[in-house]
């Protein structure tokens, strides 16, 4: 049987083992959204199990950190959250990261410390912030085992792993082989005709949020978060919990609900938007850092 160098292949492509199964699966689910249902059983888990898939690799995440990085962990993700929060209040795409995206980026072009910082951006990222936004509305009240269950799984693995070397060795195996898995699951949210349906503004609005989100975040990271500028392209992406902002937001404000559809067509398209050019632009950003590293170090060892 002849053998073929698949791997190799797509690692080539920036970001390739989290980009090339998020676009299969948006592929998927653009030609076929009932595939999931129609097979159901272990393949309908596949196709649609972006939470439970999510939740075992923060697991592994959080074991695959040690103690002694804790404080890089939160300085980074303190500053990553906080940056992208002050500048949220200009569009509801901009206003959520995606946690997965950032963390499976930074696994290939950063440390495992920056890749971590995924913990309080998954609370920015997910419903905790609707739910603080609405309640600040009055429109419901805020229920704190939220907040917990967003960062229980990462905490269970991180005791674990601290207290047995050996279990922060064995989890730490899966935190790179689970990405493909759940970039398909992701890629199964996203409906690619949204982009043809939006057209140029869509895809506008996807390079605005890279740009408006992305050069705060560069600098926040290198002069807070100790870092070289590379977590802070990889936050700069639009989550998929965003699509649903212009909606929440014509609930509270019924004036909104004729353009909420329309809203909602140009927030999904920047989310396919900055899911592709992301992964592309933390990995140039990350060769040209290295390579300048590089001739730091050359010019160093002549002198």
């Amino acid at each position: 049987m002849m053998e073929m160098q698949i791997k190799r292949s797509i690692e080539k492509i920036p970001g390739g083992m989290m980009l090339v199964p998020l676009f299969l699966g948006a592929l998927c689910h653009t030609f076929s959204p009932g595939a999931g249902k129609y097979f159901g059983s272990f393949t309908n888990g596949m196709i649609t199990g972006t939470v439970p898939i999510l939740a075992v690799w923060f697991f592994c995440m959080g074991a695959s950190i040690k103690l002694s990085a804790t404080g890089t962990v939160l300085r980074k993700s303190g500053t990553l959250a906080v940056t992208k929060i002050a500048v949220a209040w200009v569009v509801a795409a901009m206003d959520m990261t995606n946690g997965g995206l950032y963390a499976s980026i930074m696994q290939q072009y950063g440390t495992k410390e920056e890749a971590g910082a995924f913990v309080l951006m998954s609370l920015e990222s997910g419903p905790l912030m609707t739910m603080i936004i609405l309640g600040t509305a009055g429109i419901v009240s805020f229920e704190p085992h939220v907040f917990v269950g967003a960062v229980l799984p990462f905490l269970v693995g991180f005791a674990l792993g601290n207290l047995d070397p050996e279990l922060r060795e064995f989890f730490s195996k899966a935190v790179q082989t689970l990405i493909p898995f759940f970039a398909f699951a992701l890629g199964n949210t996203i409906d690619l005709t949204v982009i043809a349906q939006t057209g140029l503004l869509g895809i506008l609005l996807g390079v605005a949020v890279i740009i408006v989100t992305g050069i705060p975040l560069i600098i926040a990271d290198k002069l807070i978060g100790g870092g070289d500028g590379t977590a802070g392209i990889a936050a700069s992406s639009s989550a998929g919990a965003a699509v649903a902002t212009p909606v929440l937001i014509a609930e509270m404000v019924p004036a909104f609900k004729p353009m909420a559809p329309a809203a909602t067509s140009l927030v999904a398209t920047a989310v396919i938007v900055t899911s592709i050019l992301v992964p592309i632009l933390t990995s140039i950003w990350s060769r040209k850092i290295k390579a300048r590293a590089a001739k730091i170090e050359i010019l160093g060892t002549v002198k």
